[in-house]
């Protein structure tokens, strides 16, 4: 079975603060990832610089091929500590990520890193190491499928101080609150869970600078969501054949898509009536294929879907059809392939504009960031 590393990582402002000072740097390698989470001193525009130093010096020279003995001494050359309160001006985690889930990872003063596997906390085995006067700690482990790795900046530690809370959330309440969840399907959902809790802690006016970063390590699971006819009809064939190769989940969206299918593979569409009461047309099933739906009514009530999940934590409960796409895009795909037809509609414009304004494509092009925000490949 194919693995893919699923990453997701968000960040509260400090309340009053325009600026993070907290700053995550993520790449993909050929055998794998690079991750820094670093954490600048104070808030605002200069803990928004140190932490965005430290990162960009970290992933570029570890992307480089520079030694993590180099990496960490160019580091606390760069920023040395504060001379007032003998603080480094940065702290920072950094993790190298294989595809095999071979792990290296290296702490600097960031609260301690959270692993979990099957709903139960794992212990990281650290070693002290120093580096140019600094105490780092560096740790090697495998991370398997399904496998948790979480980390904070101190801001999630001191959630709650000077609100609901007089010492903070604590690194092993959320080590608890972390193991409860640890079995969430993806990382997103993990992040999203852990910083709405740290918000509402913080009554809305985080004290710190907050950020969480999540790791899973997830099957590969593949969807291709066809939408509209080739412009050209001598392009069905092909058109077909794109679809009869289409790996995992596939979905028809759009009448004439679908009936070119269906007049192709000699089998009829089945309207799903049961319990229909959307406002958008009923689905449809068809032999072959997993999902029929109606184009642009249905597409646009998918996106407004997919933002309210992200954005506003609302569950996608609807049976309609930009529901049952929504949940199909978000939680049973990882490697999303869209394929759009140019061919324009007149029912939904003139067909004598160009191509740019081709409502069916922005709507898709709106879908596409949506789904890389919640970590999807598409």
């Amino acid at each position: 079975m194919e693995y893919y590393i699923d990453v997701s990582y968000k960040s509260l402002n400090k309340f009053g603060e325009e600026l993070c000072g907290d700053k995550v740097e993520f790449v993909k390698t050929e055998d794998g990832c690079l991750l820094v989470l670093s954490d600048g001193l104070g808030s605002g525009v200069k803990a928004n610089i140190l932490a965005t130093l430290t990162s960009k010096i970290a992933i570029t020279m570890l992307k480089g091929g520079a030694s993590i003995e180099d990496t960490l001494e160019t580091i606390i050359n760069t920023l040395p500590e504060c001379k007032v309160r003998k603080l480094a001006y940065s702290t920072f985690t950094i993790l190298k990520l294989n595809n095999n889930g071979a792990c290296y990872m290296v702490e600097y003063e960031n609260p301690p890193t959270f692993l979990y596997r099957d709903g139960k906390d794992l212990h990281i085995d650290r070693k002290e190491r120093v580096i140019k006067g600094k105490t780092v700690y560096e740790s090697y482990f495998i991370f398997q499928p399904e496998d948790l790795l979480t980390i904070v900046s101190d801001g999630a530690v001191h959630a709650g101080v000077g609100e609901y809370l007089n010492l903070g959330w604590q690194w092993e309440n959320i080590n608890d609150f972390l193991k409860d969840i640890s079995r969430n399907k993806y990382a997103t959902d993990i992040t999203n869970s852990l910083l709405e809790v740290c918000n509402t802690l913080y009554n809305d006016k985080p004290g710190d600078d907050t950020t969480v970063l999540s790791i899973k390590f997830q099957p590969i699971k593949y969807l291709s969501l066809f939408t509209g006819p080739p412009k050209d009809p001598k392009d069905d064939e092909k058109f077909i054949k794109r679809i009869e190769e289409a790996e995992g989940i596939v979905v028809l969206s759009g009448g004439t898509t679908a009936n070119i299918i269906s007049k192709a593979w000699k089998r009829e569409i089945k309207i799903d009536l049961s319990g229909y009461k959307s406002t958008l047309p009923p689905v449809g099933y068809l032999r072959g294929v997993d999902l029929v739906t109606e184009g642009l009514l249905t597409l646009n009530r998918t996106v407004e879907y997919i933002k309210e999940y992200i954005y506003e934590g609302k569950e996608i409960n609807c049976d309609d059809g930009g529901g049952i796409l929504g949940r199909m895009l978000l939680f049973d795909a990882s490697h999303i392939n869209i394929v759009a037809g140019t061919a324009v509609n007149p029912a939904h414009q003139n067909p004598d504009f160009p191509i740019s304004f081709n409502i069916k494509l922005k709507v898709v092009l709106e879908l596409e960031p949506l789904l890389k925000t919640f970590g999807k490949s598409v």
